[in-house]
């Protein structure tokens, strides 16, 4: 008989633990980051209101 067998690569088995690897020293939660971004656009408009380029 034919052996048909097909041998798929292994998964990592726990190798990976995602706990030990790099960890960021900034910490921000979602709403911090929409936060920031708000605040950019607006510091934007107002650079752009106050101080127009020709």
């Amino acid at each position: 008989m034919v052996d048909n067998k097909i041998n798929m690569p292994t998964s990592f088995g726990g190798l990976m633990r995602y706990n030990e690897e790099y960890e960021s020293p900034f910490k921000l939660s979602p709403t911090q980051v929409v936060g920031f971004i708000i605040v950019i656009v607006a510091f934007v408009a107002i650079l752009k209101i106050f101080w127009p380029i020709v």
